[in-house]
């Protein structure tokens, strides 16, 4: 039996483990369940890959996502492991093929769909094979309090019911204390063994700036900082996905949308297009993204403020996960936190899920509005600590320029107070700025002693003001009434004079100057050579109907531009060039090298 070390190096072409990547496998491969929280691009499908082909039978994962099976058997099968799927997407045929292997013992992993697993003929037929493991991914779906809920995941504790020796490993990139508690009641793991890898993604740069002009500001983001780069763009809405996407190819930029309205063709192509094509942008919901295995994206954009802490990390968790530099881009405004909370005022859930959800939202809007380092914040919230500022967020790179607001607070929350917790922003605005209206004059608030008295500062200065209040809990919005705000407990400090408050100064316009375009490739890498070993690479993987990063990951190409290797053993010392990889393709870009050296020569 090959050990786990082995089957690293000489099938996956990787030389070390990442802590705790080797406890877990150890874990599991002795018979032992296991929960794993591992940040996105941490390497959790070797968690279950490499048990699954050291202990005898086939390993069964659970995946959410029809769509990503085939990418992921595909990739398996390049390193010459006997994978294969089981889900709608196959004819009677096909399906009766895939069982016949694994009922001889020819798989060594087998995805399977949660809505298909719990069906009792699919149960039966496993009870008559050899089962190695079951791999329960993308396991926060099991949870109400998630933002990816999946009714069918919440029947998997019949796995321990009805296979009972059988080891289990549930696996997450995100999830709070009471989302873990959720998966482990549901899933029956509480036994199992709890491993957290850290959180932390040091190459992805985190950066919120304020709605002004949405599309300008991301058509000049991607402009200067990603020309030609693939990334997502993240929307609240399906009609704001189509538009966008539409707009963003006026402007010459390949770009696709993607939400769950959709045809499923169509979804599955623009899909397949992301994957497998360089460059190309997809304008989506949160119904894209999860299980995406595309390790060059190189941003993650928000054009709305998500909706929780969990579903920022994980979205801007897709960015850079072969390692390189990445960027988490996001434009926020008080709007969309009205557009959330109205959402979830109108939802099904039970009081304590909307209260629960409110204080996600809440959180949400404070890392928005933080002064200090972004990423001690959002590690933070997972329970992790950051000794010193990260360097690489936004308010690190730019200090965020702060002022004593504590009187124009005082004035706001009066205004709110005296004009009876009625009104929104704009109508607070125009009485502390004393305007002259029928709106005005309809309720007296001409007569109240806060009218005229804010005239110092202009209406995005005031609006600056309530937002950071109401992101900071002094104040609430009032969806019953439109919008209205109304005070919260915590002002009483604010109003009786014995708190200040330092709030951040707004800019008052972007700044002109281009930002500097970071590229993933190293100074000393020739751009030249790179571009023939991408090349390669790209018909390779269009001969075979597969995403290019299947072939190589761009990590490995780089690696080969800096090490230069001129036999099959220097190019077997690469990282990502396993034994399967090298006899399949090893030739092709050998001779790539040896092309570009002699020409350089």
């Amino acid at each position: 039996m090959s050990t786990p070390q082995d089957i690293l190096q000489s099938v996956f072409g990787y030389e070390s483990f990442r802590a705790p990547q080797g406890e877990i496998i150890q874990t599991v491969i002795d018979g032992g369940d296991a929960l794993v929280l591992m940040p996105t691009g941490g390497g959790k499908s070797l968690c279950y890959q490499i048990p699954a082909l050291v202990r005898p039978g086939c390993g069964v994962v659970i995946s959410p996502l029809i769509a990503l099976m085939q990418d992921q058997v595909s990739a398996l099968r390049q390193l010459g492991v006997r994978a294969s799927f089981l889900n709608s997407t196959l004819d009677a045929a096909t399906t009766r093929e895939v069982e016949e292997q694994l009922q001889a013992g020819q798989l060594d992993l087998l995805y399977i769909a949660p809505e298909r697993l719990t069906q009792e003929r699919c149960l039966n037929l496993l009870e008559r094979a050899s089962i190695s493991l079951f791999a329960i991914d993308e396991a926060h779906c099991v949870s109400q309090w998630g933002h990816d809920f999946r009714a069918d995941y919440l029947q998997l504790s019949l796995l321990h019911q009805r296979f009972p020796d059988i080891p289990r490993i549930a696996l997450t990139a995100t999830a709070d204390a009471r989302t873990r508690q959720e998966i482990t009641d549901r899933l029956d793991l509480g036994d199992a063994q709890k491993f957290t890898a850290g959180f932390d993604r040091p190459n992805i740069r985190y950066r919120i700036a304020l709605k002004h002009n949405p599309r300008q500001q991301l058509l000049a983001f991607l402009r200067q900082e990603h020309p030609g780069d693939a990334g997502i763009v993240y929307c609240m809405s399906r009609n704001k996905t189509e538009e966008v996407s539409h707009w963003l190819g006026q402007q010459g930029i390949d770009a696709l949308p993607y939400h769950a309205g959709l045809p499923a063709a169509t979804r599955a192509s623009h899909q397949a297009r992301f994957l497998r094509e360089e460059g190309i942008i997809i304008v989506a919901t949160i119904a894209f993204g999860m299980g995406i295995d595309k390790p060059d994206v190189r941003f993650v954009a928000h054009l709305d403020m998500p909706k929780t802490v969990e579903s920022y990390y994980q979205e801007t968790g897709r960015a850079g996960r072969d390692g390189q530099a990445a960027d988490a881009w996001m434009i926020y405004g008080l709007q969309d936190v009205i557009k959330l909370r109205q959402m979830m005022a109108s939802s099904a859930g039970s009081e304590e899920h909307k209260r629960a959800e409110q204080h996600r939202l809440n959180a949400m809007l404070g890392l928005c509005e933080i002064t200090s380092c972004r990423r001690q914040a959002l590690l933070n919230y997972f329970d992790e600590a950051l000794p010193e500022p990260c360097g690489n967020c936004d308010t690190c790179l730019e200090p965020v320029n702060t002022w004593d607001g504590t009187e124009a607070a005082r004035m706001a929350l009066s205004a709110v107070y005296r004009t009876g917790q009625r009104f929104g922003v704009n109508h607070l605005i125009e009485v502390l700025r004393g305007s002259d209206n029928d709106k005005i004059h309809q309720f007296d608030h001409h007569l109240l002693p806060t009218y005229g008295i804010g005239k110092q500062l202009d209406n995005n200065q005031w609006r600056s003001v309530f937002r950071q209040l109401v992101a900071r809990a002094y104040l609430s919005v009032d969806l019953e009434r439109f919008g209205a705000l109304r005070l919260e407990e915590k002002c009483r400090g604010l109003l009786r004079g014995e708190d200040d408050i330092q709030l951040r100064r707004d800019p008052v316009k972007t700044r002109s100057g281009k930002q500097q375009t970071r590229t993933p490739l190293a100074a000393d890498i020739d751009v030249a050579l790179w571009e023939a070993l991408r090349d390669c690479r790209r018909q390779l993987a269009e001969e075979q109907g597969v995403p290019p990063y299947v072939i190589f990951h761009d990590r490995t190409l780089q690696e080969m531009c800096t090490s230069l290797p001129r036999d099959p053993a220097q190019l077997g010392s690469i990282t990502g060039v396993g034994e399967r990889k090298l006899d399949k393709y090893g030739a092709q870009f050998l001779q790539v090298i040896r092309e570009h050296a002699g020409v350089a020569q």
